[in-house]
């Protein structure tokens, strides 16, 4: 009998310890089955590489084999391409260092990737309050993602990197992996477009789901406003249907903005929900004349 399949955990990270040793605890114990190894690998983002106490004391105590590595050019494409060059494996899994999993977590991305034989599996990402946020940001579902049933064939819009597993041989001639003018965001989405175009599949797995931290400076107005417009300008880069959703931005704009005034009376969750919407579209229209208000990824 030959080596067992070998996972490597690859993990991204930016001035976020507590949070990534929250992850990292997680990754102690993943269960297996007895059918896979596994390994973790840590790219710090960071030039002061703030994340090395956290996973150099990870490596040590958890019997985990583990790499830590920084990547001191400050783009996120970068630093999943260090990842992915220090991975080594058959099996590569992405977890944002915000997101911690269940105990089974690779072993049911293993189980549905071996059985359907696809090129990666993607899992629910469910939100985690630590504080209980007020009634309007749960109302207003603005952490909630769209879920569906084991098996569904995603399209490269519902890929990410953030909970996914893919096998390690399809990006083995992709030179760079993530294109690094993606750097401030969407070079995931890039990514799951090149690879789908080229026929590979991407399915849901509902058993394997992350969780995601949400602080409470995530419920603010600026915060969400700043994340609605670096989301409008990430889909405004990407070629595919580039004029298609101005178009659709052009006409969505003046019509939340004349439902603006009947959505706060209806509802305070619904006010924020849809100036937040706006603020999506204007970020397309923003980004469609060279204007960015938002440089770098919310955090």
């Amino acid at each position: 009998m030959g080596p067992k399949p070998h996972i490597a955990v690859c993990i991204c990270t930016y001035k976020r310890p507590p949070l990534l040793k929250r992850l990292l605890d997680e990754l102690r114990a993943q269960e297996t089955g007895g059918l896979f190894d596994y390994s973790v690998v840590v790219v710090d983002n960071d030039r002061e590489a703030s994340a090395r106490a956290v996973a150099e004391e990870f490596g040590r105590t958890s019997g985990v084999p583990t790499g830590y590595y920084v990547e001191e050019t400050p783009n996120i494409a970068m630093a999943r391409n260090r990842v992915v060059g220090e991975a080594k494996g058959d099996f590569l899994a992405f977890i944002d260092d915000d997101e911690f999993p269940q105990k089974d977590w690779l072993f049911q991305f293993y189980k549905t990737l071996s059985e359907r034989k696809v090129a990666g599996v993607l899992g629910p990402v469910l939100p985690h309050y630590d504080v209980q946020p007020p009634a309007w940001v749960k109302k207003g579902k603005f952490y909630d993602r769209r879920r569906h049933e084991t098996g569904f064939m995603l399209t490269w819009q519902e890929a990410r990197t953030g909970n996914v597993m893919i096998r390690s041989d399809i990006i083995a001639e992709e030179k760079p992996v993530f294109r690094p003018q993606f750097g401030a965001g969407g070079e995931d989405q890039d990514f799951f477009r090149r690879m789908i175009e080229r026929g590979h599949q991407f399915i849901w797995c509902d058993e394997a789901p992350a969780y995601e931290t949400v602080p409470p400076h995530r419920w603010n107005l600026r915060f969400l406003i700043e994340r609605a417009l670096l989301r409008g300008a990430i889909v405004c880069r990407h070629p595919k249907n580039r004029l298609r959703n101005v178009g659709k931005s052009l006409l969505a704009v003046p019509l939340y903005v004349l439902a603006l005034p009947f959505l706060l009376v209806a509802g305070h969750h619904l006010f924020m929900k849809y100036l937040v919407r706006l603020f999506d579209h204007l970020g397309r229209l923003l980004a469609f004349v060279n204007l960015n208000p938002v440089k770098e990824r919310s955090h």
